[in-house]
């Protein structure tokens, strides 16, 4: 079904008011799910925590809400976008707001689990977003969408001085009634999407469960997680690791480690506004060509030695924060450009499809950070986690191209400039 077919009438400004809308509310849903980063310190220390402890805290929201994304983007088809965000900005908020009180570790660990519909958010809005815009507009629309990912450094910055002037439980509960005023803020500013309008008023009975996953038999679907288990999920994973990098191989204190982390994330967020409009207008297969090629580079390079070591060649800390910043510059733009697929290729399954990509984005997340500690107990090595990454490019660098290739040679007439 065509963007015309399943489209109903729009008012002028309406297409813009549920992206930005959406936007903001993805914002502060993304900064609630990264919570933990700053009060999971506090709780550490108030409740003695070992570090694999907690480290299961501060990633149990990341893989509740990366698992969450199938189901709500599976809603979103049958409920509509505008229904299902605002019920999922509202849970997440009270969970939240119950974390604050909290006194154990395994009833943190069960509000963590409610916390992480935070995250969850993004499946809803990329499939209530997707059908405002028509295909050559799409990547632009969803790159803005997903610069909410900047949310994560707006907690970085402000937590911090809340909880040092009331305590991490004011921290909670001022995330929480932020997210429950956005939430009724959202249900009265937006309108239901065209295409669920569509499906509203027609008298056909909604797909069923089988329906909805059906496009999950076509491998296209797990070639493009892959893609965004590393645009995503690498990219997250590198914004926890870098801090404890630069702190254990070059020296540099916390502070300022973990201004370079932040330094990295923001812009990371904003480009992949960028990467969405090169996706409309150049192709979002030419975007992840680059990405690949530029990420295969970046980590090869990562991948040596640190300057200073016995090794004839190494890696200084101006060099690596160079590199870094290219790198994650590139992800991105692939991270745009992976999700300007999913409508391109599934427009009656965004929800479903865009929820698989999105859930292994997400527990890219929250495994490659686990996989980068294990890395370097086993070799001793810091840079290993950079040949991890590295492997993961090439494979992925090695599908796609022999994919497109197929492709190519199946269909010639029927290539886009929007799809691999």
């Amino acid at each position: 079904m065509s963007f015309s077919e399943k489209s109903q009438p729009m008012s002028a400004g309406e297409p813009a008011r549920a992206l930005w809308v959406s936007t903001i509310a993805f914002t502060l849903c993304f900064a609630v799910w990264t919570i933990f980063a700053i009060i999971g310190i506090r709780i550490k220390q108030e409740l003695g925590l070992s570090e694999a402890q907690f480290g299961l805290l501060v990633g149990i929201p990341v893989l509740s809400g990366s698992l969450a994304r199938v189901l709500l983007g599976v809603w979103t088809g049958r409920y509509g976008g505008r229904l299902v965000y605002t019920l999922t900005m509202l849970g997440a908020a009270i969970a939240t707001f119950l974390l604050s009180y909290a006194h154990t570790y395994a009833q943190m660990l069960i509000a963590g689990l409610g916390v992480g519909l935070a995250g969850g958010s993004f499946a809803v809005g990329v499939a209530y977003v997707s059908p405002f815009f028509p295909p050559e507009k799409q990547g632009t629309a969803l790159g803005i969408f997903g610069a909410g990912n900047v949310g994560a450094a707006v907690t970085k910055f402000a937590a911090p001085f809340v909880l040092v002037a009331w305590g991490w439980q004011a921290v909670a509960e001022i995330w929480a009634a932020v997210l429950a005023v956005m939430a009724i803020v959202y249900w009265f500013t937006t309108s239901d999407d065209p295409a669920f309008r569509a499906r509203r008023g027609t008298s056909s009975a909604p797909m069923s469960l089988r329906q909805e996953f059906t496009p999950l038999k076509n491998v296209q679907v797990w070639r493009f997680s892959l893609y965004y288990f590393f645009a995503f999920g690498g990219f997250v994973a590198l914004s926890l690791w870098l801090p404890r990098y630069l702190v254990g191989v070059y020296g540099f204190n916390l502070e300022v480690a973990g201004m370079v982390a932040a330094a990295y994330s923001i812009p990371g967020s904003l480009f992949r506004i960028f990467g969405g409009v090169l996706s409309d207008r150049k192709g979002a297969r030419g975007v992840m060509y680059a990405m690949f090629g530029v990420s295969a580079v970046a980590t090869l390079i990562l991948s040596l030695p640190p300057a200073g070591s016995d090794q004839a060649l190494g890696i200084t800390p101006a060099v690596f924060i160079i590199v870094i910043f290219v790198l994650g510059f590139f992800m991105a733009l692939g991270k745009a450009a992976v999700y300007k697929h999913i409508p391109a290729y599934y427009p009656d399954s965004i929800g479903a499809v865009g929820g698989i990509v999105g859930m292994m984005g997400g527990l890219g997340g929250f495994v490659l950070p686990i996989a980068f500690g294990l890395l370097k107990d086993m070799t001793g090595l810091w840079s290993s986690c950079f040949m991890l990454l590295f492997a993961i490019v090439a494979i992925s660098l090695a599908w796609m191209h022999l994919s497109v290739r197929q492709i190519d040679r199946r269909a010639p007439s029927a290539r886009t400039a929007a799809a691999v």
